[in-house]
């Protein structure tokens, strides 16, 4: 039974970018975005917990997020996992609500998070690039099993080159909107 199978292929290579959109959604541009503190985690109750299991984040203004903190014993944990996550976010806390307010971007911010857009988009074409390899790894060794003819190796390898081709351009399209969101707002 031959190994290859064009749907778990695309299911590994939209993973690689839906992760790079998550992961260009944290990036902060101009405007407060809820994504931001997704990968913010505070120590409550003897534990590392994501705050979106401590609190509630919303966006009440275009430049304001509102971290409303369920319990009261756990305000501080959340202020001090915000400043720890390097952010570059000013907590101010109001009773249960931290209030964060969101910073101008100077120029040379801007070009560091676009770099770092680019390097997140790099990490998931490099992640596409490896389901390639295993893919067509596969379809040698399948070939090698006598479990298809050498025609249909190339003619699946051809499909997996497509398949790559496609994910590798979503994820350039990805990567240069976030960079142009960041160097624009």
């Amino acid at each position: 039974m031959p190994q290859y199978e064009k749907a778990d292929i695309e299911r590994r290579m939209n993973g690689a970018v839906e992760a790079l959109k998550s992961d260009l959604s944290g990036l902060r541009t101009g405007r407060a975005n809820t994504s931001l503190l997704d990968p913010v985690v505070c120590e409550v109750y003897g534990a590392m917990m994501p705050i979106s299991q401590v609190a509630t984040v919303s966006a009440p203004e275009a430049r304001m997020l509102s971290v409303q903190v369920w319990d009261k014993s756990n305000v501080s944990a959340v202020e001090k996992g915000i400043s720890k996550a390097n952010l570059g976010l000013n907590p101010m806390t109001d009773g249960q609500t931290i209030r964060l307010p969101m910073p101008d971007l100077n120029e040379e911010r801007r070009k560091e998070l676009a770099k770092i857009a680019g390097e997140y988009g790099e990490k998931a074409k490099i992640a596409i690039r490896n389901v390639r390899r295993d893919a067509n790894e596969s379809l040698k060794g399948d070939e090698k099993k006598k479990e298809i003819s050498e025609d249909d190796r190339k003619r699946l390898e051809t499909q997996v080159q497509d398949l790559t081709d496609k994910y590798v351009e979503e994820t350039d399209a990805a990567v240069e909107k976030k960079i142009q969101e960041i160097l624009t707002q």
